[in-house]
């Protein structure tokens, strides 16, 4: 398949799985991050059997445990992530966690002295303006204002530095999850590396069915889970889209994938119907500049 197309389905994959991770994480419901990790789990569980039953992608416990490091940041970030979409609107959290490009760039400069052109350097301080700016809209916001832009979803949100913290803790250990497959990716073949991870996170999504359905004696509805099911499949299809396009075509793709955020915040004004303010927006817009200069910018 063209890369182009690749790389639409991946930025279209994952905007969608920003989008039903929203909508399957209610604020009523403090088990909803679990949920969530059962649903991807499941989905993920099921590609990585196609890949090593079908495609024969080499898989054993020492590459599992070689790349644990990696997956176990990765699926940190993403509970992390689901917990905070319960605090904030997706319009606010999604470009915040896409930050994590960025911070990923600087961890390797610092450490591992990857080097930094002009224009990632530009792009960096953008995302990090946007991710500033929206900080301090949110913690300035009338209260009465932020409740009236909340009735359209009919949700109330907790006004309180865990909102914003979440999604910031989101972009840090996914950019720590980065640098560690920099390294790890070194000495393990990529699609046994995939496959590694997604069977990491079907462990974990087998641990949390046990603590929410055994433990917590949570009732299944399935009509509820329906939207974490399709993020699940939309958070694997997107990956597996990725990886191809990024393959054949790395300086074409990027920029294109890196835009998923925007189509997060699209979905989220026209389904979700989440009115920001024009601060918001602006915030939004500066760190989209910065991500899409990011992707550009990838070699």
């Amino acid at each position: 398949m063209n890369w182009f197309i690749l790389a639409l389905l991946a930025m279209l994959c994952w905007s969608g799985s920003d989008l039903f991770s929203k909508m399957g994480s209610r604020p009523d419901d403090k088990l909803s991050h679990w949920k969530m990790v059962i649903s991807v789990g499941l989905i993920m569980g099921l590609h990585a059997a196609f890949e090593v039953f079908v495609n024969h992608v080499e898989i054993n416990l020492h590459i599992i445990i070689a790349y644990l490091p990696a997956s176990a940041l990765y699926i940190l970030s993403m509970v992390l992530g689901y917990i905070g979409l319960r605090y904030i609107e997706l319009s606010i959290s999604s470009p915040i966690c896409n930050t994590s490009g960025a911070m990923a760039a600087i961890l390797l400069f610092l450490f591992f002295g990857e080097a930094l052109n002009v224009p990632q350097g530009i792009a960096i301080l953008a995302m990090a303006a946007g991710v500033v700016m929206l900080a301090i809209v949110e913690s300035r916001e009338d209260e009465q204002i932020k409740l009236e832009r909340q009735k359209a979803e009919n949700l109330r949100y907790t006004k309180s530095i865990l909102a914003l913290l979440l999604p910031i803790l989101y972009c840090l250990i996914d950019a720590a999850g980065t640098v560690a497959d920099a390294v790890i990716l070194e000495t393990l073949d990529e699609a046994s590396a995939n496959v590694a991870y997604e069977l990491t996170f079907l462990v974990m999504g087998i641990l949390s069915c046990i603590y929410v359905y055994g433990v917590r004696r949570e009732r299944i509805e399935i009509p509820r889970e329906g939207p974490k099911l399709i993020a699940g499949i939309c958070e694997t299809a997107g990956q597996l889209a990725y990886v191809y396009a990024i393959g054949a075509n790395a300086v074409g793709a990027a920029p294109i994938i890196s835009c998923y955020c925007l189509v997060s915040v699209l979905w989220s004004r026209i389904i979700l119907h989440e009115k920001l303010s024009w601060k918001h927006y602006a915030a939004i817009a500066i760190a989209a500049v910065g991500i899409v200069m990011m992707g550009a910018m990838d070699p």
